[in-house]
């Protein structure tokens, strides 16, 4: 279970923005979580919400934003949707394909309280 060490880098940075800024009150949290992080949503919540419990994110929504594998490919340059992790593209068949989204996985932005 990946998930809770994402979540313990994911408060790392939050608690590093909360005293920056002097935060009373986390609001929403919206994290970018591209289809190759293999992130299970309900896994990575249910983290989230032990880790909030009696601080100042306890109680904030978290918004996931789901980013879909693409694919750019080196011969043709077609950018496509990458399905079952076929790295192939679908315009001229060439398997030279650099991934172009997909992998990411950040805090996207904070809504807070001050």
């Amino acid at each position: 279970m990946h998930e809770m060490a994402i979540v313990d880098n994911l408060f790392k940075i939050i608690n590093v923005k909360i005293k920056e800024h002097q935060i009373q009150k986390v609001l929403k949290v919206k994290l970018k979580v591209g289809e190759m992080t293999a992130v299970e949503e309900m896994t990575l919540t249910k983290c989230f919400e032990v880790y909030a419990q009696n601080t100042v994110v306890e109680g904030a929504e978290l918004i996931i934003e789901r980013v879909p594998l693409q694919g750019k490919c080196l011969d043709c340059t077609n950018v496509f949707r990458v399905y079952n992790y076929k790295f192939q593209c679908p315009k001229c068949e060439s398997r030279s394909v650099e991934i172009i989204a997909g992998r990411e996985l950040y805090i996207e932005n904070l809504e807070i309280e001050q």
